[in-house]
């Protein structure tokens, strides 16, 4: 998979990085991957009709966290590691105006793309809430407020909810999949700033519920955190099967709803975008790809398409589902709020399959960085693991596994959700069918993803 987030999509990427996406994807397209994607499509297929022979309360229990020790957060400390990551975070955009134009060198691409994007998302949804002690808004709103005695003189409109954080994110994507250069230090510097400073003003304007539900990074946390196995329970450190959080949680609202879906939506077309199929669909030559700034406006729609046409389909079979499970039918709102969250899974498990590779190559890079600031000597960058079938076909098991994995506990997910609504084994399992079939071809779909031929 091409390492995208240093791609900046032109002249950015080193001839290293580019013979190493091309070395694994061709050693990708000699495994067997045909009979991995049935294999995964498959085990979900089952996780489903055992659902629907084993005890009703079985999903539940599975979902049920551990305590492990009471524990109360220091607030202080939360506040002083905020003021040192704005701190740091400023430095970083100075160095992105005033470093090297080189992606792979200047500090900010490294830090935005591989540290937050890539591991600190990842971290933040399967181990626990890193962000609750790394926002960079929340010390420094508490210090500006502590010098200057004044409090929020707006309250944030409650019509709003979370949707100003949905386009947000769609922004984030769109800048992240069709600028020409999102990687080029100076540019990205200009987009880091400015957004630091205009949620923060939001932040001073409307308080602390600017952050939880318009900004988008936030939101975006918020809502990754509920698939953390480490959380908290009753005022104890607990640990459960990822999701738990989600299993215990309140219904969310619409506008958080379709956060959970673009979250999806947006990391498929993530890939997709990349493919031979969508090169094709655009007309242009996969094997001489004119560059990012030629498909800017197909990129956006695509973008904008993918996640309607993902909201409609899950929202089709949840109508569906409602209709086989007989009885009297509840509102499609309702539904829709309830059982997005069960897709936070699937959206986790694809970034984490997505930028697996990117991860390993880049983050050389980071650890060089880091290596070159505490004036040690250079460290080699390689990329041959990328160029031997033994480490290629390690990584694609690591990234079917990563998708099966989360289809699964999303469809365990799925279910115990409908027991606790109330439903009988019997109308839960037959609501569940048409979820159960689009999350099985979102499997094969999403394999199919990791394993086709790529041209961008």
């Amino acid at each position: 998979m091409r390492a995208i987030m240093l791609s900046g999509g032109l002249a950015s990427l080193t001839a290293g990085a580019v013979w190493a996406h091309a070395g694994e994807q061709g050693f990708v397209l000699l495994l067997p991957t045909d009979v991995y994607i049935a294999a995964g499509g498959l085990t979900v297929a089952l996780t489903v009709a055992l659902l629907a022979i084993l005890p009703g309360e079985f999903a539940e229990q599975l979902f049920r966290p551990i305590g492990i020790a009471r524990l109360r957060p220091s607030v202080f400390a939360r506040y002083f590691t905020s003021l040192a990551v704005s701190a740091l975070l400023g430095w970083l955009v100075w160095r992105g105006l005033t470093g090297p134009g080189d992606p792979g060198v200047n500090p900010l691409p490294l830090a935005i793309w591989v540290v937050f994007w890539i591991v600190l998302v990842t971290v933040q949804g399967v181990v626990g809430d890193v962000w609750r002690w790394l926002n960079p808004w929340v010390g420094v709103g508490v210090l500006l407020r502590h010098l200057t005695g004044m409090r929020a003189p707006l309250r944030y409109p409650r019509a709003l909810g979370h949707w100003p954080g949905v386009l947000g994110f769609l922004a984030f994507s769109g800048f992240l999949l069709a600028d020409p250069a999102p990687a080029d230090p100076g540019r990205l510097a200009v987009v880091v700033g400015f957004y630091w400073y205009a949620m923060l003003a939001g932040l001073m304007l409307f308080g602390p519920a600017w952050l939880v539900r318009a900004e988008a990074l936030t939101v975006l946390m918020r809502a990754y955190r509920r698939m953390s196995f480490l959380g908290f329970s009753h005022g104890c450190i607990s640990i459960g099967l990822p999701g738990w959080k989600i299993a215990k949680g309140r219904t969310v609202s619409l506008g958080l709803a379709c956060f959970c879906l673009i979250l999806l939506g947006s990391g498929s077309f993530d890939g997709i975008n990349e493919t031979f199929l969508w090169l094709g669909i655009l007309g242009l030559n996969p094997l001489e790809f004119p560059g990012r700034s030629a498909v800017i406006s197909p990129n956006i729609l695509g973008l904008i398409l993918a996640n309607i046409a993902l909201i409609v389909v899950f929202a089709t079979a949840l109508w569906l589902g409602e209709r086989m499970a007989g009885g009297r039918p509840r509102a499609l709102r309702g539904l829709f709020c309830l059982y997005a969250p069960t897709l936070l899974p699937i959206a986790l498990a694809y970034h984490i399959a997505h930028y697996l590779t990117a991860f390993l190559l880049d983050g050389q890079y980071v650890l060089a960085a880091i290596a070159r600031a505490l004036g040690l000597s250079d460290l080699t960058i390689s990329a041959g693991f990328l160029n031997t079938p033994g480490p290629v076909k390690l990584i694609w098991m690591t990234q079917a596994g990563a998708v099966v994995a989360g289809h699964v506990i999303a469809i365990l997910l799925a279910h115990a959700l409908a027991m606790r609504a109330g439903e009988g084994r019997r109308r839960a399992v037959l609501g569940q069918v048409p979820l159960a079939l689009f999350m099985v071809a979102y499997t094969v779909f999403g394999l199919w993803l990791l394993a086709t031929p790529r041209g961008a």
